[in-house]
């Protein structure tokens, strides 16, 4: 599959593609046969209701558990059921919904530990440059994170990861639990912002009407399968929105079924 030009929806050269995945736990197989892309510099959300298999999905393509079919890649790499170490090392960072910091240790603990696998002087570059993007963070460097509000924690969360500067960042359900206004804030101003800033971004998201507001393509995820794929402003444009987000209806005007992400 070509990644050297945008296809003929207008989307971006893939960096993420992912092709009839099958995931689950022991012998229940929650997501099955669900395929996906993400362009460089794409921001792309994937709704749906409770139970769909989103965060399952997302846990299989980062190496958290195995995927017992399919296929990821990165780029040109095959990088199906590669360990998230060594997906770290090929420029995906992972934002899980829980255990999302070290709790115990302090924020600046917490940075020095995401830039593992940087040389010192790298690590401080990259503290220098994460600070910038969440200044935030810069009165809190001693503060322990078991301290921080949910708000706080979260931007600890994504900065932790942005210390070895991914070129994806996958992040699962960032806003739970956080206000509307800390949502609003966490998703206008600095996922778009590092959407903007060149990072190919995807996200699993409760809150879906504000979080297509930032996105540029989406999908809807049911039954462990993407019924919908479709520009994210399009989709918010249905009228049949609703019954679109619980995977009810997959027809009308400029809304496809979702069937192998970008090619």
């Amino acid at each position: 599959m070509p990644t050297s030009s945008a296809d003929e929806t207008g989307r971006p050269p893939a960096y993420l593609q992912v092709d009839d995945l099958a995931a689950g736990y022991g012998a229940s197989v929650i997501v099955n046969g669900a395929s996906a892309g993400v362009g460089h510099g794409e921001i792309v959300t994937i709704v749906g209701p409770n139970g769909a298999g989103k965060s399952t999905f997302l846990k299989a393509i980062v190496g958290m558990i195995p995927a017992l079919s399919g296929k990821v890649r990165l780029g040109e790499e095959d990088v199906t059921n590669m360990k998230a170490n060594n997906l770290a090392k090929r420029g995906l960072g992972y934002v899980p919904q829980v255990n999302d910091v070290f709790e115990t240790l302090s924020v600046l603990d917490n940075l020095a530990i995401g830039g593992y696998l940087l040389s010192r002087p790298g690590a401080a570059r990259r503290m220098e440059a994460v600070l910038e993007t969440f200044p935030a963070l810069k009165t809190m460097l001693k503060r322990t994170a078991s301290k921080l509000s949910g708000g706080e924690r979260k931007m600890l969360a994504i900065a932790r990861v942005l210390m070895l500067e991914p070129r994806l960042l996958v992040l699962d359900e960032p806003t739970s639990n956080l206000s509307a206004e800390l949502s609003r804030m966490l998703l206008e101003e600095h996922v778009r912002r590092l959407g903007k800033g060149g990072t190919a971004l995807l996200i699993v998201e409760q809150k879906a009407l504000a979080a297509l507001t930032i996105s540029d393509w989406a999908y809807v995820m049911a039954a462990g399968t993407m019924k919908v794929s479709s520009a994210a402003k399009d989709l918010l444009a249905r009228k049949d929105i609703g019954e679109v987000f619980l995977g009810r209806s997959t027809e009308g005007p400029n809304v496809q079924r979702a069937s192998g992400g970008i090619c």
